[in-house]
Protein backbone atom coordinates (compact mmCIF):
# COMPACT_ATOMS: atom_id res chain seq x y z
CA UNK A 1 0.00 0.00 0.00
CA UNK A 2 1.47 3.23 -0.81
CA UNK A 3 1.70 5.68 1.95
CA UNK A 4 1.31 9.36 2.21
CA UNK A 5 5.14 9.71 2.94
CA UNK A 6 5.70 7.76 -0.57
CA UNK A 7 3.68 10.22 -2.66
CA UNK A 8 5.16 13.41 -0.76
CA UNK A 9 8.72 11.96 -1.48
CA UNK A 10 7.78 10.94 -5.19
CA UNK A 11 6.45 14.70 -6.17
CA UNK A 12 9.58 16.07 -4.53
CA UNK A 13 11.91 13.87 -6.91
CA UNK A 14 9.88 14.84 -9.87
CA UNK A 15 9.92 18.93 -9.03
CA UNK A 16 13.95 18.48 -8.87
CA UNK A 17 14.62 16.04 -11.55
CA UNK A 18 11.68 16.45 -13.77
CA UNK A 19 11.08 13.51 -15.11
CA UNK A 20 8.33 11.42 -14.02
CA UNK A 21 10.03 7.64 -14.65
CA UNK A 22 13.54 8.99 -12.69
CA UNK A 23 11.22 10.51 -9.93
CA UNK A 24 9.48 7.11 -9.34
CA UNK A 25 12.63 5.31 -9.51
CA UNK A 26 14.08 7.64 -6.70
CA UNK A 27 11.07 7.11 -4.65
CA UNK A 28 10.59 3.20 -4.66
CA UNK A 29 7.40 3.24 -6.73
CA UNK A 30 6.14 1.89 -9.80
CA UNK A 31 6.01 4.13 -12.85
CA UNK A 32 2.05 3.50 -13.52
CA UNK A 33 1.61 3.97 -9.61
CA UNK A 34 3.19 7.16 -9.83
CA UNK A 35 1.36 8.53 -12.93
CA UNK A 36 -1.93 7.01 -11.39
CA UNK A 37 -1.40 9.74 -8.35
CA UNK A 38 0.54 12.69 -10.06
CA UNK A 39 -3.02 12.89 -12.11
CA UNK A 40 -4.84 12.81 -9.32
CA UNK A 41 -3.15 14.93 -7.51
CA UNK A 42 -4.27 13.98 -4.03
CA UNK A 43 -2.99 11.65 -1.19
CA UNK A 44 -3.66 8.19 -0.70
CA UNK A 45 -5.51 9.32 2.55
CA UNK A 46 -7.61 12.12 0.70
CA UNK A 47 -8.76 9.03 -1.95
CA UNK A 48 -9.86 6.63 0.58
CA UNK A 49 -13.38 6.14 1.43
CA UNK A 50 -14.86 5.73 4.52
CA UNK A 51 -15.66 2.36 5.75
CA UNK A 52 -19.08 1.97 6.19
CA UNK A 53 -19.76 -1.38 5.24
CA UNK A 54 -19.84 -4.80 7.72
CA UNK A 55 -17.33 -7.06 7.01
CA UNK A 56 -19.74 -10.04 8.48
CA UNK A 57 -23.70 -10.45 9.38
CA UNK A 58 -24.56 -8.30 12.20
CA UNK A 59 -26.14 -11.27 15.02
CA UNK A 60 -28.03 -8.93 16.72
CA UNK A 61 -30.30 -7.79 13.46
CA UNK A 62 -33.05 -9.31 14.64
CA UNK A 63 -33.36 -8.36 18.14
CA UNK A 64 -32.18 -4.85 17.62
CA UNK A 65 -35.79 -3.32 17.44
CA UNK A 66 -36.19 -4.90 21.06
CA UNK A 67 -33.13 -3.86 22.29
CA UNK A 68 -33.88 -0.50 21.06
CA UNK A 69 -37.30 -0.04 23.09
CA UNK A 70 -35.36 -1.05 26.34
CA UNK A 71 -33.06 1.98 25.52
CA UNK A 72 -35.63 4.15 24.27
CA UNK A 73 -37.69 3.59 27.92
CA UNK A 74 -34.31 3.22 29.91
CA UNK A 75 -31.65 4.80 28.17
CA UNK A 76 -29.24 4.49 31.05
CA UNK A 77 -28.81 0.38 30.73
CA UNK A 78 -26.00 -0.77 29.85
CA UNK A 79 -25.07 -3.65 27.06
CA UNK A 80 -24.21 -6.01 29.47
CA UNK A 81 -27.35 -5.97 31.14
CA UNK A 82 -29.33 -6.04 27.98
CA UNK A 83 -26.28 -8.66 26.63
CA UNK A 84 -27.56 -10.70 29.54
CA UNK A 85 -31.19 -10.45 29.28
CA UNK A 86 -30.62 -11.97 25.46
CA UNK A 87 -28.95 -14.69 26.71
CA UNK A 88 -31.83 -15.63 28.85
CA UNK A 89 -34.24 -14.53 26.36
CA UNK A 90 -32.14 -16.95 23.47
CA UNK A 91 -30.80 -19.80 25.33
CA UNK A 92 -27.62 -20.60 23.64
CA UNK A 93 -28.23 -18.53 20.54
CA UNK A 94 -25.36 -15.94 22.16
CA UNK A 95 -21.91 -16.54 23.58
CA UNK A 96 -20.16 -14.35 25.57
CA UNK A 97 -17.11 -13.10 23.22
CA UNK A 98 -20.38 -11.54 21.34
CA UNK A 99 -20.90 -8.94 23.90
CA UNK A 100 -18.12 -6.62 22.48
CA UNK A 101 -20.30 -6.36 19.19
CA UNK A 102 -23.30 -5.53 21.38
CA UNK A 103 -21.51 -2.98 22.81
CA UNK A 104 -20.30 -1.06 19.77
CA UNK A 105 -24.10 -1.17 18.46
CA UNK A 106 -25.49 0.30 22.23
CA UNK A 107 -22.41 2.97 21.57
CA UNK A 108 -23.51 3.64 18.22
CA UNK A 109 -26.91 4.28 19.39
CA UNK A 110 -26.24 6.33 22.12
CA UNK A 111 -24.44 8.80 19.94
CA UNK A 112 -26.81 9.09 17.11
CA UNK A 113 -30.50 8.60 18.97
CA UNK A 114 -29.70 8.51 22.35
CA UNK A 115 -30.77 11.49 24.68
CA UNK A 116 -28.22 14.64 24.76
CA UNK A 117 -25.77 14.47 28.29
CA UNK A 118 -25.34 16.64 30.51
CA UNK A 119 -23.31 19.89 29.30
CA UNK A 120 -21.00 22.27 31.55
CA UNK A 121 -20.36 25.33 31.14
CA UNK A 122 -17.02 26.76 32.23
CA UNK A 123 -17.71 30.05 35.11
CA UNK A 124 -15.86 33.28 34.86
CA UNK A 125 -14.91 34.12 38.58
CA UNK A 126 -14.30 37.39 39.72
CA UNK A 127 -11.55 38.97 42.52
CA UNK A 128 -13.43 38.55 46.02
CA UNK A 129 -16.43 37.31 44.62
CA UNK A 130 -17.15 33.48 46.13
CA UNK A 131 -16.08 31.53 48.34
CA UNK A 132 -16.96 27.47 48.47
CA UNK A 133 -15.84 25.01 51.24
CA UNK A 134 -17.00 21.13 52.07
CA UNK A 135 -15.99 18.66 54.47
CA UNK A 136 -13.71 15.67 52.70
CA UNK A 137 -12.97 12.35 54.47
CA UNK A 138 -9.33 11.47 55.07
CA UNK A 139 -9.29 7.92 55.48
CA UNK A 140 -7.84 6.42 53.18
CA UNK A 141 -4.53 8.36 54.14
CA UNK A 142 -3.68 5.79 56.92
CA UNK A 143 -3.01 8.57 59.05
CA UNK A 144 -2.19 7.44 62.38
CA UNK A 145 -1.41 9.34 65.82
CA UNK A 146 0.72 7.31 68.52
CA UNK A 147 0.18 4.28 66.40
CA UNK A 148 -3.55 4.61 66.56
CA UNK A 149 -5.94 5.19 63.55
CA UNK A 150 -6.66 8.85 63.57
CA UNK A 151 -10.29 8.75 61.79
CA UNK A 152 -11.06 12.21 60.89
CA UNK A 153 -12.18 15.09 57.95
CA UNK A 154 -10.97 18.23 56.83
CA UNK A 155 -13.15 21.09 56.65
CA UNK A 156 -11.83 22.82 53.16
CA UNK A 157 -12.69 26.53 51.98
CA UNK A 158 -11.23 28.00 48.80
CA UNK A 159 -11.36 30.86 47.04
CA UNK A 160 -12.94 30.24 43.40
CA UNK A 161 -10.78 33.07 41.75
CA UNK A 162 -7.54 32.51 43.41
CA UNK A 163 -7.86 28.98 44.88
CA UNK A 164 -6.70 30.26 47.78
CA UNK A 165 -7.40 27.38 50.59
CA UNK A 166 -7.55 26.55 53.95
CA UNK A 167 -8.63 24.11 56.23
CA UNK A 168 -9.55 22.55 59.60
CA UNK A 169 -10.10 19.21 61.60
CA UNK A 170 -12.92 18.35 62.35
CA UNK A 171 -15.19 14.66 63.01
CA UNK A 172 -18.68 15.50 61.48
CA UNK A 173 -20.48 17.58 59.63
CA UNK A 174 -22.09 19.32 62.31
CA UNK A 175 -22.73 23.35 62.33
CA UNK A 176 -20.27 23.62 65.00
CA UNK A 177 -17.16 21.98 62.46
CA UNK A 178 -18.80 24.47 59.94
CA UNK A 179 -18.41 27.60 61.99
CA UNK A 180 -15.23 26.78 63.28
CA UNK A 181 -13.83 26.17 60.01
CA UNK A 182 -15.15 28.98 57.85
CA UNK A 183 -14.31 31.11 60.72
CA UNK A 184 -10.77 29.96 61.03
CA UNK A 185 -10.43 30.41 57.06
CA UNK A 186 -11.77 33.93 57.28
CA UNK A 187 -9.77 35.63 59.83
CA UNK A 188 -6.78 33.85 58.86
CA UNK A 189 -7.56 35.15 55.27
CA UNK A 190 -8.20 38.38 56.88
CA UNK A 191 -11.11 39.17 55.27
CA UNK A 192 -14.50 38.22 53.69
CA UNK A 193 -15.89 37.51 50.20
CA UNK A 194 -19.34 38.35 48.72
CA UNK A 195 -20.96 35.17 48.93
CA UNK A 196 -20.09 31.45 50.68
CA UNK A 197 -21.32 28.68 48.77
CA UNK A 198 -21.44 25.12 50.12
CA UNK A 199 -23.47 21.68 48.97
CA UNK A 200 -27.12 20.67 50.73
CA UNK A 201 -25.71 20.25 54.31
CA UNK A 202 -27.63 20.10 56.85
CA UNK A 203 -25.99 21.54 58.85
CA UNK A 204 -26.51 24.70 56.93
CA UNK A 205 -29.49 23.86 54.56
CA UNK A 206 -33.24 23.28 55.64
CA UNK A 207 -35.23 20.25 54.32
CA UNK A 208 -36.96 20.25 51.11
CA UNK A 209 -40.15 22.08 51.49
CA UNK A 210 -38.89 24.66 54.20
CA UNK A 211 -39.51 27.92 54.35
CA UNK A 212 -36.51 29.07 54.52
CA UNK A 213 -33.54 27.94 52.43
CA UNK A 214 -30.98 27.79 55.42
CA UNK A 215 -31.13 27.02 58.87
CA UNK A 216 -31.40 29.70 61.75
CA UNK A 217 -28.19 29.48 63.10
CA UNK A 218 -26.56 28.93 59.69
CA UNK A 219 -28.23 32.68 58.43
CA UNK A 220 -26.95 34.17 61.39
CA UNK A 221 -23.41 32.79 60.81
CA UNK A 222 -23.96 34.53 57.56
CA UNK A 223 -25.40 37.98 59.07
CA UNK A 224 -22.46 38.36 61.66
CA UNK A 225 -20.12 38.18 58.65
CA UNK A 226 -22.16 39.76 55.82
CA UNK A 227 -22.05 36.91 53.39
CA UNK A 228 -24.31 36.05 51.03
CA UNK A 229 -25.75 32.37 51.27
CA UNK A 230 -25.60 30.37 48.25
CA UNK A 231 -26.15 26.55 47.94
CA UNK A 232 -25.58 23.74 45.06
CA UNK A 233 -28.43 21.57 43.56
CA UNK A 234 -28.64 18.15 45.48
CA UNK A 235 -26.91 15.55 43.73
CA UNK A 236 -24.93 17.86 41.52
CA UNK A 237 -21.04 18.51 43.06
CA UNK A 238 -20.15 20.14 39.76
CA UNK A 239 -22.03 23.36 40.75
CA UNK A 240 -19.26 23.19 44.07
CA UNK A 241 -16.70 22.26 41.40
CA UNK A 242 -13.75 24.27 42.84
CA UNK A 243 -13.39 22.75 46.02
CA UNK A 244 -14.41 18.96 45.05
CA UNK A 245 -11.20 19.27 42.39
CA UNK A 246 -9.09 20.83 45.05
CA UNK A 247 -10.08 18.09 47.75
CA UNK A 248 -8.90 15.51 45.01
CA UNK A 249 -5.46 17.67 44.67
CA UNK A 250 -5.12 18.61 48.33
CA UNK A 251 -5.12 14.67 49.43
CA UNK A 252 -2.88 14.47 46.19
CA UNK A 253 -0.79 16.51 47.79
CA UNK A 254 -0.87 15.18 51.32
CA UNK A 255 -0.36 11.90 50.19
CA UNK A 256 2.91 12.99 48.50
CA UNK A 257 4.25 14.56 51.58
CA UNK A 258 3.40 11.38 53.77
CA UNK A 259 5.67 9.46 51.67
CA UNK A 260 8.29 12.23 51.17
CA UNK A 261 8.50 12.00 55.18
CA UNK A 262 8.75 8.61 55.55
CA UNK A 263 5.89 7.50 57.82
CA UNK A 264 2.08 7.94 58.46
CA UNK A 265 2.57 8.58 62.42
CA UNK A 266 2.79 11.53 64.21
CA UNK A 267 2.82 12.28 67.75
CA UNK A 268 0.31 14.11 68.59
CA UNK A 269 -2.85 15.82 66.87
CA UNK A 270 -0.49 19.15 67.07
CA UNK A 271 2.15 18.03 65.18
CA UNK A 272 -0.37 16.81 62.75
CA UNK A 273 -1.88 20.31 62.35
CA UNK A 274 1.33 21.79 62.11
CA UNK A 275 2.39 19.44 59.21
CA UNK A 276 -1.21 20.54 56.96
CA UNK A 277 -0.40 23.85 58.07
CA UNK A 278 2.79 23.78 56.34
CA UNK A 279 1.43 22.19 53.23
CA UNK A 280 -1.16 24.72 52.82
CA UNK A 281 1.31 27.42 53.25
CA UNK A 282 3.45 25.92 50.26
CA UNK A 283 -0.03 25.54 48.32
CA UNK A 284 -0.75 28.79 48.15
CA UNK A 285 2.51 30.04 47.97
CA UNK A 286 2.52 30.10 43.89
CA UNK A 287 -1.12 32.23 44.04
CA UNK A 288 0.36 35.29 46.07
CA UNK A 289 -0.16 37.51 42.70
CA UNK A 290 -3.89 36.57 42.19
CA UNK A 291 -4.59 36.61 45.94
CA UNK A 292 -3.26 40.28 46.26
CA UNK A 293 -6.16 41.08 43.77
CA UNK A 294 -9.08 39.11 45.74
CA UNK A 295 -8.18 40.74 48.74
CA UNK A 296 -8.50 44.49 47.67
CA UNK A 297 -11.78 43.06 46.88
CA UNK A 298 -12.64 41.76 49.99
CA UNK A 299 -14.58 43.19 52.95
CA UNK A 300 -13.81 44.30 56.37
CA UNK A 301 -13.83 41.39 59.38
CA UNK A 302 -16.16 42.01 62.75
CA UNK A 303 -15.00 43.10 65.32
CA UNK A 304 -15.16 39.52 66.79
CA UNK A 305 -16.06 36.23 65.90
CA UNK A 306 -19.46 34.26 66.62
CA UNK A 307 -19.66 32.05 68.75
CA UNK A 308 -19.71 28.64 67.13
CA UNK A 309 -20.98 26.48 70.01
CA UNK A 310 -24.30 25.05 70.97
CA UNK A 311 -25.62 26.05 74.57
CA UNK A 312 -27.69 24.16 76.67
CA UNK A 313 -29.17 23.36 80.29
CA UNK A 314 -29.11 20.23 81.34
CA UNK A 315 -29.67 18.77 85.18
CA UNK A 316 -27.26 15.94 86.62
CA UNK A 317 -28.70 12.47 87.55
CA UNK A 318 -28.42 10.41 90.45
CA UNK A 319 -26.16 8.18 88.45
CA UNK A 320 -23.31 11.39 88.31
CA UNK A 321 -24.13 12.08 84.09
CA UNK A 322 -25.32 13.99 82.12
CA UNK A 323 -27.02 13.55 78.68
CA UNK A 324 -25.68 15.70 75.79
CA UNK A 325 -27.26 15.14 72.38
CA UNK A 326 -27.86 11.39 73.13
CA UNK A 327 -24.50 11.09 74.45
CA UNK A 328 -23.69 10.14 78.07
CA UNK A 329 -21.03 12.05 79.88
CA UNK A 330 -19.85 11.87 83.60
CA UNK A 331 -19.21 14.82 85.95
CA UNK A 332 -18.50 15.33 89.35
CA UNK A 333 -20.92 13.46 92.25
CA UNK A 334 -20.64 16.70 93.92
CA UNK A 335 -22.87 18.18 91.07
CA UNK A 336 -25.74 15.99 91.45
CA UNK A 337 -28.80 17.55 91.29
CA UNK A 338 -27.92 20.53 89.99
CA UNK A 339 -28.32 22.02 86.55
CA UNK A 340 -25.19 22.98 84.22
CA UNK A 341 -24.23 24.91 81.06
CA UNK A 342 -22.45 23.06 78.66
CA UNK A 343 -21.53 24.35 75.37
CA UNK A 344 -21.13 21.80 72.59
CA UNK A 345 -17.98 22.69 70.41
CA UNK A 346 -16.68 21.07 66.69
CA UNK A 347 -14.57 18.78 68.93
CA UNK A 348 -14.91 19.47 72.53
CA UNK A 349 -17.75 20.09 75.31
CA UNK A 350 -17.12 22.11 78.21
CA UNK A 351 -19.53 21.85 81.61
CA UNK A 352 -19.86 25.35 83.20
CA UNK A 353 -21.61 25.12 86.95
CA UNK A 354 -22.18 29.24 87.02
CA UNK A 355 -19.36 31.12 86.34
CA UNK A 356 -16.76 27.95 86.87
CA UNK A 357 -15.84 25.81 84.07
CA UNK A 358 -15.46 22.29 86.01
CA UNK A 359 -15.21 19.85 83.07
CA UNK A 360 -13.93 20.06 79.24
CA UNK A 361 -14.53 16.68 77.46
CA UNK A 362 -13.98 15.24 73.97
CA UNK A 363 -17.28 15.41 71.75
CA UNK A 364 -18.56 12.02 71.44
CA UNK A 365 -19.70 10.88 67.95
CA UNK A 366 -23.35 9.78 66.93
CA UNK A 367 -25.88 8.86 69.36
CA UNK A 368 -26.18 6.20 72.30
CA UNK A 369 -22.05 6.29 73.43
CA UNK A 370 -20.53 7.09 77.03
CA UNK A 371 -17.76 9.19 78.43
CA UNK A 372 -17.31 7.81 82.12
CA UNK A 373 -14.19 9.11 83.92
CA UNK A 374 -13.94 6.88 87.19
CA UNK A 375 -12.19 9.66 89.35
CA UNK A 376 -16.21 10.91 89.30
CA UNK A 377 -17.33 7.82 91.00
CA UNK A 378 -14.69 5.93 92.67
CA UNK A 379 -15.61 7.21 95.81
CA UNK A 380 -18.76 6.06 96.16
CA UNK A 381 -18.14 2.83 94.62
CA UNK A 382 -15.86 1.81 97.21
CA UNK A 383 -18.54 2.65 99.56
CA UNK A 384 -21.33 0.58 97.66
CA UNK A 385 -18.90 -2.17 95.97
CA UNK A 386 -21.97 -4.46 95.15
CA UNK A 387 -23.07 -1.96 92.41
CA UNK A 388 -19.53 -2.84 90.76
CA UNK A 389 -20.82 -6.37 89.13
CA UNK A 390 -23.10 -4.87 87.37
CA UNK A 391 -22.58 -0.86 86.73
CA UNK A 392 -23.94 -0.49 83.15
CA UNK A 393 -20.74 1.35 82.56
CA UNK A 394 -18.27 -0.61 83.78
CA UNK A 395 -16.02 -0.75 80.92
CA UNK A 396 -15.40 2.80 81.80
CA UNK A 397 -13.17 1.44 85.58
CA UNK A 398 -10.56 -0.27 83.55
CA UNK A 399 -8.28 2.69 82.89
CA UNK A 400 -6.15 0.28 80.62
CA UNK A 401 -5.41 -3.44 79.96
CA UNK A 402 -3.33 -3.98 83.28
CA UNK A 403 -5.82 -2.58 85.40
CA UNK A 404 -8.33 -5.21 83.47
CA UNK A 405 -5.70 -8.50 84.13
CA UNK A 406 -5.26 -6.83 87.90
CA UNK A 407 -9.39 -7.21 88.63
CA UNK A 408 -9.11 -11.05 87.06
CA UNK A 409 -6.29 -12.08 89.18
CA UNK A 410 -7.80 -10.21 92.18
CA UNK A 411 -10.93 -12.35 91.16
CA UNK A 412 -9.20 -15.26 91.08
CA UNK A 413 -7.00 -14.69 94.20
CA UNK A 414 -9.37 -13.63 96.59
CA UNK A 415 -12.92 -14.99 95.86
CA UNK A 416 -16.05 -13.10 97.12
CA UNK A 417 -13.88 -9.85 97.80
CA UNK A 418 -11.63 -9.15 94.91
CA UNK A 419 -13.69 -6.30 93.55
CA UNK A 420 -13.52 -4.86 96.39
CA UNK A 421 -9.94 -4.91 96.45
CA UNK A 422 -9.66 -3.39 93.03
CA UNK A 423 -12.13 -0.48 94.00
CA UNK A 424 -9.08 0.28 96.56
CA UNK A 425 -6.50 -0.27 94.04
CA UNK A 426 -8.77 1.91 91.65
CA UNK A 427 -9.18 5.03 94.66
CA UNK A 428 -5.42 5.02 94.85
CA UNK A 429 -4.75 5.81 91.51
CA UNK A 430 -7.49 8.42 91.67
CA UNK A 431 -6.14 9.95 94.55
CA UNK A 432 -2.28 9.52 94.15
CA UNK A 433 -0.93 8.52 90.13
CA UNK A 434 -2.60 6.60 87.46
CA UNK A 435 0.72 5.97 86.04
CA UNK A 436 2.76 5.19 89.35
CA UNK A 437 -0.50 2.46 89.82
CA UNK A 438 -0.21 0.93 86.92
CA UNK A 439 3.94 0.75 87.61
CA UNK A 440 3.02 -1.14 90.95
CA UNK A 441 0.55 -3.75 89.38
CA UNK A 442 3.04 -4.64 86.29
CA UNK A 443 5.72 -4.97 88.77
CA UNK A 444 3.24 -7.12 91.47
CA UNK A 445 2.50 -9.24 88.43
CA UNK A 446 5.28 -10.09 86.57
CA UNK A 447 7.46 -11.38 89.56
CA UNK A 448 7.17 -14.09 92.22
CA UNK A 449 7.10 -13.77 95.75
CA UNK A 450 4.51 -11.17 97.13
CA UNK A 451 1.09 -11.75 96.18
CA UNK A 452 -1.46 -8.56 94.05
CA UNK A 453 -3.23 -6.96 97.06
CA UNK A 454 -4.06 -3.45 97.64
CA UNK A 455 -1.88 -3.25 100.72
CA UNK A 456 1.31 -4.60 98.11
CA UNK A 457 0.36 -1.93 95.81
CA UNK A 458 0.07 1.01 97.96
CA UNK A 459 3.57 0.34 99.39
CA UNK A 460 5.00 -0.03 95.86
CA UNK A 461 3.40 3.55 95.32
CA UNK A 462 4.57 5.13 98.52
CA UNK A 463 7.75 3.85 98.16
CA UNK A 464 8.23 6.06 95.37
CA UNK A 465 7.88 9.21 97.56
CA UNK A 466 4.74 11.93 97.39
CA UNK A 467 4.40 13.44 93.93
CA UNK A 468 5.53 17.16 93.68
CA UNK A 469 2.41 19.34 94.16
CA UNK A 470 1.44 21.54 91.61
CA UNK A 471 2.67 24.96 91.70
CA UNK A 472 0.28 28.12 90.82
CA UNK A 473 2.03 30.73 88.76
CA UNK A 474 0.67 34.24 89.96
CA UNK A 475 0.23 36.85 86.63
CA UNK A 476 0.74 40.12 88.21
CA UNK A 477 -1.44 42.53 85.89
CA UNK A 478 0.20 45.09 83.86
CA UNK A 479 -0.70 48.62 84.58
CA UNK A 480 -0.42 50.65 81.30
CA UNK A 481 1.68 53.47 83.18
CA UNK A 482 4.44 50.66 82.97
CA UNK A 483 4.33 50.86 79.14
CA UNK A 484 5.02 54.92 80.09
CA UNK A 485 7.90 54.17 81.64
CA UNK A 486 9.50 52.45 79.21
CA UNK A 487 8.92 54.63 76.66
CA UNK A 488 10.07 57.62 78.49
CA UNK A 489 13.59 55.61 79.66
CA UNK A 490 13.87 54.63 75.82
CA UNK A 491 13.32 58.11 74.45
CA UNK A 492 16.08 59.24 77.17
CA UNK A 493 18.39 56.66 76.17
CA UNK A 494 17.96 57.50 72.45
Amino acid sequence: MVTDREVRSLMECRRKLGSLRAAADKAGMDERTARKYVKLGKLPSETRKPHTWRTRSDPFEGVWSEVREFLEVNPGLEAKTLFEYLQRRYPKRYQDGQIRTLQRRVSHWRSTEGPGLEVMFPQRHVPGRLGQSDFTRMKKLRVTIGGEPFDHMIYHFVLTYSNWESGTICFSESFESLSEGLQRALWELGGVPEAHQSDCLTAAVQKLGSEEEFTQRYRALLSHYGLQGKRSQPRCPNENGDVEQRHHRFKRAVDQALMLRGSRDFDSRESYEAFLRKLFDQLNAGRTERLQEELAHLKRLPLRKFDACRRQKVSVGQNSTINVMQNVYSVHSRLIGRTVCVYVYGDHIEVWNGRSQVERLPRLRGKGHHEINYRHIIDWLVRKPGAFERYLYRDALFPSSRFRMAYDLLEALYPGRGHKEYLKILELAAKENEASVEAALHRLMNRDGELLSFDAVKRLVQSRGPSRPIQEVQVRQVQLSDYDVLLLAEKGHV
